[in-house]
């Protein structure tokens, strides 16, 4: 196909919000929201969990309406008021979780994301207009693989591409390095820099990484409960600042749990784990004859791409899904992670998703963290439960652990992520511990959450206990591990101490090119 018969440039539109306000019964979700980002520049939005991002985009993307409130695009006032309405104007988003279809390919995902399709595809034009297409663009994916064996990081590319391919002027990303190796993040948002800089697009990022804030922002704008709490150019902020003004209060960013040097002993390694092998949902095989130890007072960490066996291994760990062979011993003992075992060997967990995972949304606060210990003295006399014993339990906690709730009685799947996970910690972090399994323990949490829930996993570490820490955020393991290993495909590919760690050579095992991690 020549490049004659291409469609014209696409060029990146400006956006202005004017006073822009939603809510939801009583609940105010933005209140006089005002922010502007001019043509062909890349912005940052950034906010604690609940402080108004999402329902700003989905505002930006017509999938709210607001209650009031302006938009301009491109100095016109627009309604959005579908979908639709902001596909028309060039407005795409590119969504934390991808919205492709894994049976298809690369190329039928671009073309039938198309508002539309013919009834017959002419494939051979259809080729021809893709082939032209990808020698404009900086990204690279395989056209005709199915989708569900691309990596993690041609996926995300992928999923840019197609916002890209139906033309959209100004594009949002809703936190889109989160699957991405430290490498890939930094390609994907320098090559969208590039093109803003070029004035081919126009970028508005939701994240919570400062380093990418730094790195790639032009301007930031920060919301706190609603509410425009500050913002401007990067060039005139520092991370101390931007926290600041996403919590209310001056933040110490040194101020955090002390994390001492690890004490190397002889005492027997606390968790032992030989040969494990373990299927997939499908009967595949997702963990590939793994072997670690974790020894008391270390945290390791488990680093790899989101689907590279990391949930079916964990899941074994913590008694959800049996494995196909292989033995785990915790405190030399064989361990089935039956409920007195845990108990008797005090290993708690701290799993993906807790109120899917690790709570019953429907019963209280004070109920969920009396799992564990509702049967037992003082929780219970006998046979009998004592119910004021919970309420007092749960009342010391909520104290202790700062978990934010109308009170012990309210139901658990009404408080917010960051504070779901402060009352799963409170119950698995009272009781004598001596193995702590954690994956991806602040994923989608708030900047004091998070904070608070690794100054806890690192305290429960110096008390002696040892800790196995998986997650997909690399910057996390290298500040809390004393040690990492890496999974890809289901097998531990690669291990270094974390003092001696290089980024970049865990990134590329990551991704699956340890050769080239040797080589460099």
């Amino acid at each position: 196909m020549s490049n004659a018969s291409m469609p014209a440039p696409v060029h990146a539109l400006a956006l202005e919000v004017i006073g822009m306000s939603k809510s939801f019964g009583s609940f105010a979700a933005l209140s006089d929201v005002s922010l502007r980002i001019p043509a062909g520049t890349f912005h940052a939005l950034l906010g604690e969990n609940g402080a108004g991002k999402t329902t700003l985009v989905k505002c930006l993307v017509g999938y709210h309406q607001p209650d009031a409130g302006q938009l301009i695009v491109d100095d016109r006032e627009q309604a959005i008021a579908s979908p639709q309405d902001a596909n028309r104007l060039g407005i795409g988003m590119v969504y934390q979780h991808f919205t492709l279809v894994p049976s298809m390919t690369a190329a039928e995902n671009l073309v039938m994301s198309r508002a539309h399709v013919p009834a017959m595809i002419r494939w051979k034009e259809e080729n021809d207009r893709l082939e032209s297409f990808m020698q404009t663009v900086p990204f690279k994916v395989p056209l005709h693989v199915p989708v569900s064996r691309l990596a993690a990081g041609e996926k995300q590319k992928l999923e840019i591409l197609k916002q890209l391919y139906l033309r959209r002027r100004l594009m949002i990303l809703d936190e889109p390095t989160s699957v991405l190796t430290a490498d890939e993040a930094d390609e994907v948002l320098g090559m969208l820099k590039a093109m803003a800089r070029r004035s081919e697009i126009t970028v508005l990022m939701i994240t919570h990484k400062f380093r990418e804030v730094l790195a790639f922002a032009d301007a930031t704008t920060i919301l706190r409960r609603g509410r425009l709490a500050g913002g401007g150019d990067v060039a005139t902020l520092d991370v101390a600042r931007m926290a600041e003004m996403m919590v209310g209060s001056a933040i110490d960013m040194n101020a955090r749990a002390q994390k001492p040097p690890r004490i190397v002993t002889d005492a027997e390694p606390t968790l032992v784990i030989s040969g494990l092998c373990v299927d997939d949902e499908s009967g595949k095989l997702a963990v590939d004859d793994v072997s670690l130890s974790v020894s008391p007072g270390e945290i390791v960490g488990v680093a790899g791409v989101s689907g590279n066996g990391q949930r079916p291994f964990i899941e074994a760990l913590i008694g959800q899904r049996l494995a196909r062979s292989g033995t785990v011993k915790v405190k030399g003992e064989d361990y089935r992670a039956k409920r007195a075992q845990i108990a008797a060997l005090g290993v708690f967990s701290l799993p993906e998703e807790p109120l899917r995972n690790a709570c019953v949304g429907r019963l209280s606060v004070a109920d969920n963290m009396a799992l564990r210990t509702f049967d037992r003295a003082p929780l219970a006399l006998g046979a009998w439960v004592r119910h004021g014993a919970i309420e007092r339990q749960a009342l010391s906690w909520i104290d202790s652990f700062k978990v934010k709730t109308r009170g012990p009685h309210a139901a658990i799947s009404t408080l917010s992520g960051g504070n779901v996970q402060r009352a799963v910690l409170a119950r698995e972090l009272s009781a004598p511990l001596s193995l702590l399994i954690a994956v991806n323990p602040v994923f989608g949490l708030d900047f004091a959450a998070v904070r608070e829930i690794h100054d806890r996993i690192v305290t429960a570490r110096n008390n002696g206990a040892a800790v196995l820490l998986v997650s997909e955020d690399l910057d996390e393991l290298l500040e809390l591990s004393d040690r990492i290993v890496v999974m890809s495909e289901g097998k531990l590919v690669y291990e270094t101490p974390t003092d001696q760690a290089d980024q970049r050579v865990i990134g590329r095992y990551m991704a699956g090119h340890g050769a080239e991690a040797v080589a460099a």
